[in-house]
């Protein structure tokens, strides 16, 4: 039976309609890829515009091209579906480099190659456990891995351990799945990465119905992997875990968690932490707050069923969560309040808010392999040639707003998008300027039609700027003496980023705990997932994790959940007990983390945010190469070859001098 009925069903007129939405980029490399038509790649492309964060977007620039595209992409559809729409192959495997440098409209290099193939998610398990040998059935049997949290990487290890058949428990505090978008609920909540790349391999189809999804849709997809896979049985909701213990007697982790206000005990061979570090309310101090007569509480603690109608209602907070909210709370209060201690860059995106038109979803339905391929051509946006070059400091640049020019080039861009709106209140351009270079912070991305910038200029928002004194029975009191009556207090203050791990205790060998392994200047790992002395003990989404050197988070925990597997699949195979990183391995990684960390633009000593902890430096961001770190975390039994590929072992040396992560070498196995 065809999987694809609605296209059985199409007529020819309907086939042409539902094309004239899709990006010719992306059929140009797919229709190779299925054809060989060479026609396709004679079409040229040109590079339409500058994007949001300063890359090229490459797209065919002839209309004569883009009608040929569209007209065959409708010849073939038409011919599948008059064939009956049924199962398709791909085509050739040694067809997909092209098709791909198509779809990109620029040379995707051999070395990276491997890495934008796993992207495409042609294979749902591109990034899962490969077993080097039979596992011995009892040893397999035997062994179990707890993990920590029910989030995007916790179901990802849940579903990939799954897979390998290897025995597993998820504890969740929560009484769903979801992790961020199952606690934070609160009006305007929303992605700020691409949809489409904002699922695991395995999840390439899910279908979005939005460009860049609100919360209940991301919530949504965490349920149907939950569902899909048949994960729940595997949960224990409700439950917190407090301890994690090493006894090096038994070789096993001991872990205490609060169920049901008992406790509940687990021995675990392996743990895998996806605690995630946005993941703890962070309350502000401010004198007088228990004293507040009204309504009050974290975004990331939304009370069900609050009501704002007539309600005067502030919201404290300028980063990514009080920019999104404001907008959406100014049309249900009476009167809302925006306190701002620092403004944030705002990056205007087309159509963030809307619906795909209906024809997107339908030829992701029935065009068979574009989710694939607009999966590739979205990431391949934020390649680190694009997103390397933002973040960074140029010494040699001079200008007192920026770190480079092409930070300039964003900034410019930025204050151009300001201008616009505020044309008619050109004071507010100053207001709404940070003073820290763009991408120093956390960027916000906002509608253009709709967002931050319009809600201020109405006359039932007031933008508040000065320094909040304190909190009275009825409102807030600023510096300089004027109160504002209020009946709700929103507190959109963000997380406790750089306690990671906190609160659960965890200790490893030798009683060591992990406050004093943290203690020089804060939480670090080894490729953001090993602590030397707290063997079998992986986090996803550890420490300096959070790219900003290309692709998406998704990506690197998928990418550390797979590296962690295949550690935990070794001792499985070769009947050993653990797993340890060298402490010198672990200093020499994050030394040259460090190194790497010094021309990045977060480091600006007018920034002040999550992305530098109380010492500094980064806990959060990971400032190396995407490129770098996907071979890092490829395998654990040793690096690849260059064979003659110049670029490839030219990194693979850039690799060396980071870390070794192999076992007999970074890695101790006993």
């Amino acid at each position: 039976m065809t999987k694809r009925p609605e296209l059985l069903q199409a007529t020819d007129a309907d086939i042409d309609d539902a094309l004239a939405f899709a990006d010719p980029m992306v059929l140009r490399g797919l229709l190779y890829q299925l054809t060989g038509d060479e026609a396709i790649p004679a079409t040229e492309v040109i590079a339409l515009a500058t994007g949001g964060l300063g890359g090229q977007v490459m797209g065919v620039g002839n209309p004569d091209d883009v009608a040929l595209i569209r007209s065959k992409a409708a010849d073939f559809l038409k011919q599948y579906r008059d064939s009956g729409a049924g199962d398709l192959p791909i085509g050739p495997a040694d067809r997909l480099h092209r098709s791909l440098t198509l779809s990109a409209g620029a040379d995707v290099p051999a070395a990276e190659l491997e890495m934008w193939l796993e992207e495409l998610a042609l294979d749902p398990w591109a990034r899962g456990h490969v077993w080097q040998q039979e596992p011995p059935a009892e040893r397999l049997e035997n062994f179990s891995v707890l993990v920590i949290g029910a989030g995007m990487g916790g179901l990802n290890s849940a579903v990939q351990l799954q897979h390998a058949g290897v025995d597993f428990t998820v504890v969740e505090k929560n009484s769903g799945v979801g992790g961020t978008w199952y606690e934070n609920r609160y009006p305007g909540a929303r992605v700020d990465s691409p949809s489409r790349n904002y699922t695991h391999a395995f999840g390439v189809d899910f279908p979005y119905p939005n460009p860049f999804c609100g919360q209940a849709e991301n919530e949504k997809y965490f349920n149907w992997i939950a569902d899909h896979f048949d994960l729940r049985k595997n949960i224990e909701f409700n439950t917190e875990v407090k301890s994690v213990i090493w006894d090096e007697q038994a070789k096993l982790w001991e872990i205490k968690a609060e169920q049901q206000g008992g406790t509940k005990v687990w021995r675990a061979n392996a743990i895998i932490s996806c605690v995630g570090f946005l993941a703890r309310p962070n309350m502000p101090n401010i004198d007088g707050m228990s004293e507040f007569q009204g309504t009050s509480f974290h975004t990331a603690r939304w009370p069900s069923g609050v009501d704002f109608e007539d309600k005067r209602v502030a919201v404290i907070g300028s980063g990514c969560t009080g920019y999104q909210l404001v907008p959406e709370l100014a049309k249900m209060a009476s009167h809302t309040y925006a306190f701002q201690r620092t403004p944030s860059w705002v990056f205007d995106v087309p159509g963030y808010l809307d619906p795909f038109p209906p024809q997107v979803n339908w030829l992701d339905r029935n065009f068979p392999y574009l989710t694939n391929f607009v999966r590739f051509r979205t990431g391949w946006g934020s390649r680190p040639d694009v997103t390397m070059k933002i973040f960074g400091i140029d010494p040699t640049f001079s200008d007192p707003h920026a770190t480079s020019a092409v930070n300039k080039v964003v900034r410019d861009q930025r204050i151009e998008f300001m201008r616009t709106k505020f044309a008619d209140h050109p004071e507010l351009v100053e207001t709404m300027l940070p003073v820290a270079p763009p991408m120093s912070s956390r960027p916000v991305l906002v509608d253009r039609n709709y967002s931050i910038y319009d809600a201020i200029l109405r006359d039932d928002v007031t933008l508040v700027t000065d320094g909040i004194e304190r909190i009275t029975p009825n409102g807030i009191k600023v510096r300089g003496g004027e109160e504002h009556a209020l009946d709700v207090i929103v507190f959109a203050t963000g997380f406790k980023a750089n306690e990671f791990l906190w609160p659960m205790e965890i200790i490893g060998r030798n009683g060591q705990r992990i406050e004093e392994l943290w203690a020089k200047d804060g939480a670090r790992a080894y490729m953001g997932t090993m602590l030397p002395g707290f063997p079998n003990f992986f986090m996803i989404y550890g420490p300096n994790t959070n790219p900003i050197g290309g692709l998406q988070v998704v990506d690197m925990e998928e990418m550390v959940t797979r590296f962690a597997l295949e550690c935990i699949g070794h001792l499985i195979e070769q009947n050993l007990d653990t797993v340890d990183v060298t402490v010198d391995a672990y200093w020499r990684y994050n030394d040259e983390l460090d190194r790497a960390e010094e021309l990045k633009n977060y480091h600006d000593p007018r920034a002040h945010n999550y992305y530098q902890n109380e010492f500094g430096r980064s806990a959060a961001n990971m400032p190396f190469d995407a490129r770098l770190s996907w071979e890092m975390l490829r395998s654990p039994f040793g690096p690849r070859s260059a064979d003659g590929d110049e670029q490839l072992a030219e990194r693979l040396a850039t690799v060396a001098e980071i870390s070794r992560p192999y076992f007999g070498e970074d890695l101790v196995v006993e």
